[in-house]
Formats: structure tokens, sequence, C-alpha cells
């Protein structure tokens, strides 16, 4: 390695320091806040995943604790708001999901601008003390009101716990392999979550809807925040790769890195083409998760089926969705993130109309589309967030990847409230046939917008 490319020390300063070549201009590095940037001796720090093995490994099994929080919810609280507080109305039933989604999408939102002012390692603890009385209210909560008030301290959980994580896989491993950390990534959270809907499909079938499910949620909270204890933080990783991509020289706004949080925001949302076209996939994929979330037991209920076959078709979803990130994280790097984008939503499309077609056989209507939606969902999913990696510079990435899953998660709320203003009036059949429709209309608009240049950071 070369005097030029060796890693250094990172200072207590607020700018790296600048790199240059023999004969060339100086180009000043793009400013970081001094409390995010530990000192490091030199050479300690390097990126890669084999060269932090470890580090990685040990997140992966934070990832698994998050997820499978979670997964608590997937199976049993949409029958108990129905069996145990006697709910009528699917609006009222799914308003514990729309309490999920809205408050994990701000806080998804908060968490990149509190990147600046506090280290991951410290936002990720945050996260886990939050997700500490969850599983106990879900437990003995004694109104519906309380299951409501428990999802929003879970979206609070989610949204720290989660972030943190993938954003310190990101930083480990550098730009060369984002597609396979953030498959990595949320293939341990979501399988996750579906070993726990099975477990507590298991677990009801035996033990009734309360309290046995839901307590050993207890066991997940406690192993992630035991671990997150362990964690190191990745900022000095990250201080690295922003002294190895600098900004260009004369270069200002964006591409200096001179990116306050609502241009940001501003700029994921709507105003870079591809950025706009991730960040509406990602709505429309947790959209769909949202509603078949809410509306799939009690359809199956409705057509026969038992908990413990409920409990099966919503865990195969997320394990598929799981597993499948890894071969598709990987993919992702070799043949770009737009192809796997748009041929996974029109897969998840017809995992939906499958529900419906097949429902005179509900066992197989609902597994077979619970293999599309996964399948779909695991193409979309680690494509979405490297795509976001992509197009933003290191300096102002956490604040893209919040923004991105702002929107994406507040797709939770969205398909939450349209499935329970759509099932109230027209139906849960054809709830899902809209929400079909909505995945297909959502490739189409990715396979227009989002794109795939060069994939080093800029």
């Amino acid at each position: 390695m070369t005097e030029r490319t060796k890693p250094r020390a990172v200072s207590d300063t607020t700018t790296p320091e600048t790199e240059t070549a023999p004969g060339s201009v100086p180009i000043p590095a793009v400013p970081i806040p001094a409390a995010a940037i530990p000192a490091a001796a030199p050479g300690a720090v390097r990126l890669g995943l084999r060269e932090n093995r470890a580090q990685f490994a040990l997140l992966v099994v934070v990832t698994v604790a998050v997820g499978a929080l979670v997964g608590l919810e997937r199976t049993t609280v949409p029958l108990i708001g129905v069996e145990a507080f006697g709910l009528t109305s699917n609006l009222a039933v799914f308003s514990f999901i729309v309490a999920f989604g809205l408050t994990k999408a701000l806080t998804n939102l908060a968490a990149g601008a509190l990147t600046a002012r506090f280290r991951r390692r410290q936002l990720l603890l945050a996260g886990w003390l939050a997700g500490v009385p969850v599983p106990f209210v879900l437990a003995w909560a004694p109104s519906w009101w309380w299951i409501v008030a428990a999802n929003v301290l879970l979206g609070v959980n989610q949204g720290l716990t989660w972030s943190m994580t993938v954003n310190m896989k990101i930083d480990l491993v550098g730009p060369a392999r984002r597609g396979l950390a953030t498959g990595l990534n949320e293939a341990a959270g979501y399988v996750a979550v579906g070993a726990s809907a099975l477990l507590t499909g298991w677990l009801a079938t035996h033990y009734g809807l309360r309290p046995a499910p839901e307590l050993i949620g207890a066991v997940f909270v406690g192993a992630g925040l035991v671990l997150s204890l362990l964690a190191k933080d990745t900022a000095a990783h990250l201080a690295l790769e922003l002294a190895r991509h600098p900004a260009p020289a004369g270069a200002v706004g964006p591409d200096a890195g001179e990116v306050p949080f609502a241009a940001a925001f501003a700029r994921t949302s709507w105003r870079d083409r591809s950025l706009r076209g991730a960040s509406q996939a990602g709505l429309v994929n947790n959209l769909n998760d949202g509603l078949t979330w809410g509306v799939f037991p009690l359809l199956f209920a409705d057509h026969g089926l038992g908990i413990a076959a409920i409990g099966l078709i919503k865990g195969l979803y997320p394990l598929l969705w799981g597993f499948g990130q890894i071969p598709a994280g990987h993919l992702a790097d070799r043949i770009g993130r737009k192809p796997l984008i748009v041929s996974g939503m029109l897969v998840q499309a017809a995992g939906l109309l499958a529900a419906v077609a097949l429902l005179d056989r509900p066992l197989f209507a609902g597994l077979l589309s619970a293999v599309g939606l996964g399948i779909g969902t695991a193409l979309v999913y680690p494509a979405l967030i490297a795509a976001v990696s992509d197009r933003a510079h290191p300096s102002w990435r956490a604040n893209a990847l919040g923004t991105y899953r702002f929107w994406r998660d507040l797709g939770y709320a969205a398909g939450a409230l349209l499935a329970g203003v759509l099932a109230d009036a027209i139906g849960l059949n054809a709830t899902i046939l809209t929400a079909a429709t909505l995945t297909a209309a959502s490739g189409l608009l990715a396979a227009r917008w989002v794109s795939d240049p060069d994939r080093r950071p800029r």
C-alpha cells in the first residue's frame, strides 16, 4: 500500500486530513462533526467485509433480535383486536400498524439527523431501551389503546435499531460491497421476523393469544441490548471513507457534501429522479407489508384457517424475504439495482393477485401469495437501500438513508389506513386487488425513474 492510500489516524477535528497525490492540486476533504470521530491508531481502521467480519457478525446478530421483536405481532395482534377486545371495525383493528408505521417512519427520519450529534452506537442503545416495555404491554394490556401505545414504542425501537445497524454495516464494508452488506443485514432481520411469527403462531395455538406469545419478546430485547453494549462504534470507518472520497475540486452544494438535512430530504424525496424512484418503490413495498399484516390474518380466518396455518403463511413471507436478500444483495452488486427493483415489484403484484384468485383453496392461496410477496420483496429490499447509498456522498448518506427509510416505513401506515378504509367499504378481497394494482404501477415508475450510474460514491 502506498503512502498516499494508507489509512490514516483520524484526529479530533472537524475536518479529516486532506489527501493529495504528487503534483496534484490539494482537494479539501468533506467536513464532519468532531464529536462523531474518535481517535484511531494509524492502520487500525480498514474498510471491507472480511476486514471487519467480527464486528459485522455481531451486528448481524443484533439485527436478528430487532426483527424477532417486531415479528411478535405478525400473527396474533390483529386476532387479539377482534377476539380479545371485540373490535368490529377493520380500521380500528389496523390502528396499531398505523401507530407503528408513523412512529418508525418519523424515527428513521430523525435518526439521520441525529447521527450528526450522536454516535451510531448511542442511538442503537437508545432504541433498545425504548423497546423494553413492549413485550409486557402486549402481553397484559387492559385495553386496545395500550396495544396502540406499545406500537409507538416499538416504532421508536425499530426506527433507531434497524437504522443504526444498517448504517454501521455500510460504514464497515465501504462502497464495493454495499449490496451484499445490506442484503445480509435485511436477511438477518426478516428471517427473524418470519421465525418469530411462526413461533408465536405455535404458542398461540397451544397456550392462547396472550400472554405466552408476547413474553418471548423479553428475551429478544435483553439479547439485543446486551449485544449492542458489546458493539463498537463505526465513526472512524465513516471518516476513512470520507477521506478516500473527498468532494471534487471546486464542487459546491450536494456534490461538495454541503447538504443540510432539509436539502437532503428534498433531494431524496423528489428532486433527484433516481432517489425519487427508490423512495416511492420503498413506500409501496411496505404498503403491501402493512396491508397484508392486518388483512391476511382476518381474510384467511374468515375462510376457515386456524391460527397455526395463518402463522405458517405469515411466517413464510418474511422467511423468504429474509433468506432471499443474501443472493439478491450479491446480484445487485453484479448487475445493478434497477433490474431487481422493477422485477421485484411486479412479482409482489402477482403474489397479491394469487391470494384472491385462489381463495377456494385458502391455504394454497396464502402460501403461494407468501412465496410471491417474499421473493419479490427479497429482490427489492437490498437493491433499494444500495441504490440510495450509491447516489449519496458519505457525508450525507445517513440523511439520505433516513429519508428513504422514512418514506419506505410510512408505507406501513399508508397500507394499514388503506386497508382499514377499503376493507370497511368494499371488502378484504377488493382491498388486496387495489394493492396489487398500486404495486404494479410502482414497478413501472421505478423502471422509468431509477437509474444505475457507476456505483462509486460521489
